[in-house]
């Protein structure tokens, strides 16, 4: 039986590799999604645009729940690697896809019937709440192929595959780069073309993932229903308190985008132009939680602590050094994004606001998504959870509200950096005390490392 990829060699390494495999393909993505709305801004109607960001805050609830769902598959499977049972992590693999599959097609539905009551609650109203509503019942049901592409994904990572997973992202984002201007331009659709792209690339997502894993690598065991039920249990240990983690962000953004909406449809267009940067140019550090997710779960099976505590120390590193280049790029390239999406005064403040200090506090995100990944992987989730909701649910509005009240617009971007320092120097001080301590000793073992019980029934022969 073949040994974990990440068992052996430099852990900072393995870090730098699969941090720099998955932030390229997410950015790549991401910088698809920026191409996307700087189109929708050239048809020169700003509705538009605030249409799309206020569908965003949306869809970015239903799809942090879809990577909440891979991060626990990512544990679940590369804990079974770092055991040395390969079967039982295909089998938990796929058991992991269906119950995902599942679980978003509800979300979907839920979304699609709420829609309208969702937008208005977030501050859309007359033309850019009907725009925002018909695009969310165009994309909504790609949730499901989305969440079985996430899956596949994670379980390339927990692998140890980065490439296959990056080759995944940048085949279906290529696909969108080509049709989006096909859609929205020569066809004449707009905001309906760009609907339809989306949907299309996260079809190609779920096409590619299942090609590498499950066809060339053979990663993942097809499901049953008795597996599914077996399985249930232990990734729902995992996956509900990190899709819990995971909606923490979206509700942070959801109420930061109601408070942000009171100085009108110009703030909420740089606000949604904010959402894409902040995604283009902090790939890396989005990437980095999956990422190493994989390297701890191979190493905790396996036993090797000192290892967890290198790939800690070597992530907080990376996050430090990545978040000080890419705050370097932003600021200098501010008045050139200012000019390429059209915003002036309120908007194009809002935009300095954040190159210039929001940015700068990704140093102390980065250092709470590292936290997260070590609570997710090493059987302690709810504690990533608490993180995330302290930080976006209890903190972040209050403080943004506040310095809105003084600062305006760019109060929004103040409040929100601010919670983000507070509670990444606390996450990543708690999450360094308890790796510290992991050891033989130590009884954190959840159910998804216990014996998988009677495998052989749930296997296709």
């Amino acid at each position: 039986m073949a040994k974990g990829r990440f068992l052996t060699g430099s852990t900072m390494g393995h870090v730098v590799r699969m941090t720099a495999t998955g932030a390229f393909g997410i950015t790549f993505v991401f910088l698809v999604d920026a191409a996307n709305l700087l189109w929708i801004s050239q048809l020169g109607d700003p509705q538009l645009v605030a249409a799309i960001g206020f569908a965003y805050v949306i869809q970015f609830f239903s799809i942090s729940s879809g990577v909440g769902l891979m991060i626990a598959a990512t544990a679940l499977v590369s804990r079974r690697i770092g055991e040395g049972d390969r079967t039982a992590a295909r089998d938990q693999a796929g058991a992991a896809i269906a119950i995902a599959a599942l679980m978003q097609a509800a979300m979907a539905l839920v979304v699609i019937l709420a829609r309208h009551e969702l937008l208005a609650l977030a501050g859309a109203q007359g033309e850019t709440a009907r725009i925002a509503a018909r695009y969310l019942a165009q994309t909504m049901p790609s949730l499901v192929p989305m969440a079985i592409g996430l899956v596949a994904s994670g379980v390339l990572r927990a692998e140890g595959y980065g490439a296959k997973a990056m080759y995944v992202t940048l085949s279906s984002g290529a696909l969108l780069m080509v049709l989006d201007p096909i859609f929205i331009f020569w066809w004449g659709m707009g905001i309906d073309g760009a609907a339809l792209g989306l949907v299309l690339f996260r079809l190609c997502l779920m096409g590619m993932a299942l090609y590498f894993a499950v066809r060339q690598l053979g990663l993942i065991a097809r499901p049953t229903i008795a597996g599914a039920r077996v399985t249930f249990a232990p990734y729902m240990v995992v996956a509900l308190p990190a899709i819990a983690t995971q909606l923490a962000t979206p509700t942070g953004n959801y109420f930061l985008t109601i408070v942000m909406a009171r100085f009108g449809d110009d703030a909420v267009a740089a606000w949604a132009v904010v959402g894409r940067l902040t995604v283009l140019a902090f790939g890396g550090i989005f990437a980095l939680s999956g990422a190493i997710g994989g390297i701890f779960g191979q190493n905790f099976g396996a036993g090797q602590y000192d290892r967890l505590r290198s790939t800690y120390r070597d992530a907080l590193i990376f996050c430090a050094l990545y978040t000080l280049a890419a705050w370097g790029i932003l600021w200098t390239v501010t008045p050139l994004v200012i000019d390429a999406f059209g915003l002036s005064g309120q908007g194009a403040a809002v935009l300095r606001a954040f190159t210039t200090v929001g940015a700068g506090g990704f140093i102390f995100i980065g250092a709470l998504f590292v936290a997260n990944a070590a609570f997710n992987t090493l059987g302690k989730p709810t504690r990533s959870a608490v993180l995330g909701w302290v930080k976006d649910g209890v903190l972040s509005w209050p403080a943004a509200a506040s310095l809105a009240a003084g600062f305006g617009a760019v109060g929004v971007i103040y409040g929100q950096a601010l919670a983000g320092a507070f509670m990444g120097t606390l996450a990543a001080a708690w999450g360094w005390r308890y790796v510290a301590h992991l050891g033989p000793e130590t009884d954190v073992t959840p159910p998804p490392s216990r014996p998988w019980p009677n495998a052989d029934r749930f296997r296709r022969r």
